[in-house]
């Protein structure tokens, strides 16, 4: 599987990017699937409108500057390098951390249920993550290392893992699962707990692949976020879950 041409196509001499396109549209099919499923979380379209303005470019940005942080020997001083961001350089993490902070602060001004807003989101964000990966590919980046495997993506004439491949694969299945929980779910935050669970569970064994990996001193900083994600959502998913349960059971002897 050979790395093609990262240019897509040019407009009056402007370079447009295959990753700009991927990523742009797995944003624009995540927004829609949001849109659409509003109203079976009791949120009225237009302030999720207003949420989906205002946290898309904030999420963009801190993916951007969670990038360029961890890589800040390279971009030093190069303003132009740090907003380059249409030959890659986008940390899921940072926009993650960035994009979900920016609906919490807006849940408590607006008066809207955080976790119910984001239970909403994060399977749409799922299928995005899938869908963006392909940009990696046509960049040939994000990979892992040599590999004899059929499906090895070849760059520069060497074979690597596709690591983005696994991980496009991984999200489109989350994106179902997430799905379908969202449906039957049990208690506000679920669908957002098992995300942050599995989705990390996912990234820790494929990071572990990469050879690009963004370090925190001798470790990868992905594989100790992903741990630390793993740990806090599974013991308030516990919590929360118990909460359920025990709410349901007084109504009941109620």
């Amino acid at each position: 599987m050979p790395t093609p041409d990262p240019v897509a196509f040019t407009v009056f001499g402007l370079a447009i990017m295959w990753y700009a396109i991927f990523v742009t549209c797995g944003i624009i099919l995540a927004a829609v699937i949001v849109y659409l499923r509003a109203p079976k979380h009791g949120i009225d379209r237009d302030n999720l409108l207003n949420f989906i303005i205002i946290c898309v470019p904030i999420g963009i940005i801190g993916a951007r500057a969670y990038y360029v942080i961890f890589n800040w020997s390279h971009y030093a001083g190069d303003i132009g390098k740090i907003l380059n961001i249409r030959a890659g350089g986008l940390a899921v993490h940072g926009g993650l951390l960035a994009g979900l902070a920016a609906a919490a602060v807006l849940c408590l001004i607006w008066k809207i249920r955080p976790l119910n807003l984001m239970d909403l989101c994060v399977p749409a964000i799922a299928l995005a993550q899938s869908i963006g990966r392909w940009g990696n590919y046509f960049n040939g980046e994000a990979h892992g290392g040599p590999t004899d495997l059929p499906w090895a993506v070849i760059i520069d004439g060497q074979t690597y893992h596709p690591t983005f491949l696994y991980e496009s694969i991984w999200c489109f299945i989350l994106f179902i699962i997430l799905l379908l929980v969202d449906n039957h779910r049990k208690f506000e935050g679920q669908v957002l707990l098992l995300y942050g669970i599995l989705y990390s569970c996912e990234r820790f064994f494929v990071e572990a692949l990469r050879t690009d990996s963004l370090m925190i001193g001798p470790f990868k900083q992905a594989q100790v976020l992903s741990l630390v994600i793993i740990a806090v959502c599974l013991i308030c998913y516990i919590i929360l879950n118990a909460r359920s349960r025990a709410g349901k059971s007084s109504k009941h002897s109620g």
